[in-house]
């Protein structure tokens, strides 16, 4: 069961909410953040090598200190405000017409360490580094982490409540995003959702798994340094957006190669034929239609990949997802890719650019090949979470993201 508590957040007056948030660190490069962020904006806290010229390495230690006195800087100027009370939050996005009802709350870093958090995805030690730098200098929480729950019928009662009445915050985003937020300030309520989710068996980690350990580890150092340690103190906590699992969209997350190996087009369409019923489509964009159903993109021409029965294990929670299935029969098996992480031969683009992004890089030589995943499922993330494996690189990519700014946790 896991443990949650309100929290006093920092966030921005209603005037300005819009321009302090912004788009999470990791979905913009140095160059597109300094070409977005306006005088007021959070990137400049997130990503604050943008304010100098020319911008320095990221990970350097001016670039450190320019986030601290940012933040500083912003809470100084008013543009960054304390609530004066421990509250939960509702923030909501809305996306094509659908919309997604997330409560802010802090999580405890106990859970983590217990399983009681379940990651579906391995980390990087120098991504959770960096996070784990800009926890401690920060003393806070400043961008929050992307969960999922089972559902659950009462807190989707107090969320309809709250929502039937007038945002905090409320606006569309430059990529037409809606965002949406509450406060709720009322005790009783604040008291009732704790005791809620003691009832929820786990939380799941949607987005954010490098956030999660660096806050995990930031919590573990704090209480190695304290004395008089009780494990209730706030930085015990981390901040958290949590949805309801049966709310969330996941899209797909699709593969582009540089090169075929060595093989001619010809070889390389004879090679997949083993394991794929190979069906060419045209020049026409094809999407896939259903699990083990992939879409290739290969000189200009788009095809569809049906795995043949035998070629996968549909018991195995692994060995049933496509981008094993990818991974084992076509981009190790025929290409000679082994490692996802490490590879510079293969790239990520996530389903949100479109399958013109995939032909469009293949079109114009910079790779050579491009294949398109059937989405994952919410079922299938929680399976693999709860049965402790963990799925191979780039498996999810949830829409939309959560826009950094409109709360930060302090853990003091």
């Amino acid at each position: 069961m896991v443990r949650i508590k309100p929290f006093a957040a920092v966030r921005p007056p209603k005037e300005i909410a819009e321009e302090v948030a912004a788009r999470p660190y990791d979905v913009l490069n140095s160059a597109e953040a300094k070409a977005e962020a306006s005088e007021k904006s959070l990137l400049h806290i997130t990503k604050p090598e943008i304010d100098f010229e020319p911008m320095p390495d990221e990970h350097s230690q001016e670039v450190y200190d320019q986030a601290v006195k940012n933040f500083k800087e912003w809470q100084e100027k008013g543009w960054l405000v304390q609530d004066s009370k421990p509250c939960y939050y509702i923030y909501a996005q809305t996306m094509n017409g659908k919309t997604q009802y997330g409560l802010v709350l802090c999580a405890h870093t106990d859970d983590y360490s217990e399983g009681k958090i379940k990651k579906h995805e391995l980390t990087r030690k120098d991504k959770e580094d960096d996070r784990m730098i800009h926890v401690r200098i920060q003393n806070a929480n400043i961008e929050p982490v992307f969960f999922s729950y089972p559902d659950n019928a009462e807190i989707d009662a107090i969320v309809r409540k709250y929502t039937a009445g007038k945002p905090e915050y409320d606006f569309t985003a430059e990529d037409g995003f809606g965002h949406h937020f509450w406060v709720i300030d009322d005790d009783d309520t604040i008291k009732r959702i704790t005791e809620i989710f003691k009832d929820i068996p786990a939380f799941y980690v949607a987005d954010g798994h490098h956030r999660t350990a660096a806050a995990a580890r930031v919590g573990a150092e704090k209480r190695t340094g304290n004395s008089g340690h009780t494990g209730d103190e706030e930085y015990n906590f981390f901040m958290a957006v949590a949805f309801p699992e049966s709310q969330l969209t996941i899209i797909d997350y699709n593969r582009v190669v540089k090169d075929l190996n060595g093989l001619s087009p010809e070889d390389f369409l004879k090679a997949l034929e083993k394991d794929f019923i190979v069906e060419k489509k045209g020049a026409g964009i094809y999407k896939p239609g259903h699990l083990h159903n992939f879409s290739m993109y290969l000189g200009g021409e788009w095809y569809s990949l049906e795995a043949k029965e035998g070629r996968y294990d549909d018991s195995d929670p692994i060995g049933v997802l496509d981008v094993t299935i990818l991974s084992s029969l076509v981009l190790d098996k025929i290409l000679g890719i082994k490692d996802l992480r490490t590879d510079k031969r293969i790239d990520f683009v996530g389903g949100i650019r479109g399958l013109g992004e995939l032909s469009k890089r293949v079109d114009s030589g910079e790779m050579a090949v491009a294949f398109a995943l059937y989405p994952v499922s919410m079922k299938q993330i929680v399976d693999i979470a709860d049965s402790g494996n963990i799925m191979p690189p780039k498996t999810t990519w949830f829409e939309p993201k959560l826009r950094s700014g409109l709360a930060i946790h302090k853990l003091e």
